[in-house]
């Protein structure tokens, strides 16, 4: 008589948030609260506030010879153009559908259209530093949005903790003399916060595109395309860039490194982040991204790191723990064996 086989174990599937897909149905997704993020998924933010701390390098050369819109217009149309050249490369096509191009228009006016107009004039009447401090409130803004707006990106205890511990990293980065025109020109500091609630909203509206099934490559080009189609009839009001004296080799170089790496490569990176990590998680980038331009100004252009900038990345690295949370279980869960381990002893 033969033994029956005992049936196979099978194991438990992990908690999963299900989403709608275009054509019905439902796709389990892992909520992105319920884990912290992965190294991989650190890694690329790590390198989106690398390469977006690299544009103020690349600005900084652009603006010497072009006006500010100017900049930033063609920043976008030129990551346009080499976006669509890379899709036309690898053989795939861009949707035409109108709900698509509808997502694309509003992910273009929050993520770029509004915050970029909003921030450059409001720039024109602050400091720099104190315009990249109220940048810095992105993340909050994002915590408490998403808390409000979706399901599972729920606000907790050491979320909020650690957005206000790197938002007083990214404060204490640029200095205190930052916060002397606190109170000054309203308007100008509103106008900036505004920009911060944009790009916070943009965070949370761009999840729509991988239940959509629109890629990262193809969700950044259709951003940056629709962002072009937008800016391009303001800044021939405004600037009339056809009136301005031809920019050197070293203007034009400046505005093709920003575009292709700072944006182009940048958006890729922020939708592939975006799509598994979530909006609060990939919006951590704006307390990375002064780090990210001190250091390459210390590398490349010689400047000083200064004792501030030292207790500013201390501050913001405790802050990103703080909200991924795996070192401080660590620290708690070593705590407590050492504790139950003298309990023992005694």
């Amino acid at each position: 008589m033969k033994k029956m086989k005992r049936p196979k174990r099978v194991p438990e599937m992990p908690t999963a948030v299900y989403r709608p897909l275009k054509h019905g149905g439902t796709m389990p997704q892992a909520a992105p609260d319920q884990r912290p993020m992965t190294p991989r998924e650190w890694a690329m933010l790590l390198a989106l506030a690398a390469v977006w701390g690299g544009s103020f390098f690349f600005n900084g050369i652009a603006i010497r010879e072009l006006p500010v819109f100017t900049v930033v217009v063609a920043r976008v149309t030129l990551a346009a153009i080499i976006l669509l050249s890379l899709l036309r490369l690898r053989g795939e096509r861009m949707p035409l559908g109108r709900r698509a191009w509808a997502a694309f228009f509003a992910m273009g006016l929050l993520n770029n259209v509004i915050p970029f107009s909003l921030i450059v004039w409001g720039q024109q009447h602050i400091a720099s530093g104190l315009a990249s401090i109220l940048n810095a409130s992105t993340p909050l803004f994002t915590v408490i949005f998403a808390h409000i707006l979706t399901s599972d990106e729920r606000l907790t205890g050491g979320k909020l903790a650690g957005v206000l511990i790197g938002f007083a990293g990214v404060a204490a980065m640029i200095g205190t003399d930052a916060l002397r025109d606190l109170g000054a020109h309203v308007v100008a500091q509103f106008m900036c916060l505004a920009g911060a609630m944009s790009y916070a909203f943009a965070g949370i509206y761009g999840r729509r595109f991988r239940a959509m099934g629109i890629g990262p490559m193809s969700t950044a080009t259709g951003q940056v395309v629709a962002s072009s189609m937008i800016l391009l009839p303001l800044v021939a009001v405004v600037d009339r860039p056809w009136t301005l004296p031809p920019p050197s080799l070293s203007a034009i170089g400046a505005l093709i490194g920003v575009a292709a790496i700072s944006t182009a490569l940048a958006y890729v990176l922020y939708f592939r982040i975006l799509a598994t990590a979530g909006a609060t998680n990939l919006l951590l980038v704006t307390f990375l991204i002064p780090v990210s331009a001190i250091l390459l100004g210390t590398l490349f252009l010689g400047e000083t790191l200064l004792p501030r900038h030292f207790a500013g990345m201390a501050l913001i690295g405790a802050g990103l723990a703080a909200i991924d949370g795996r070192p401080w279980r660590a620290i708690r869960n070593k705590a407590f064996h050492r504790k139950e381990l003298s309990d023992r002893q005694r």
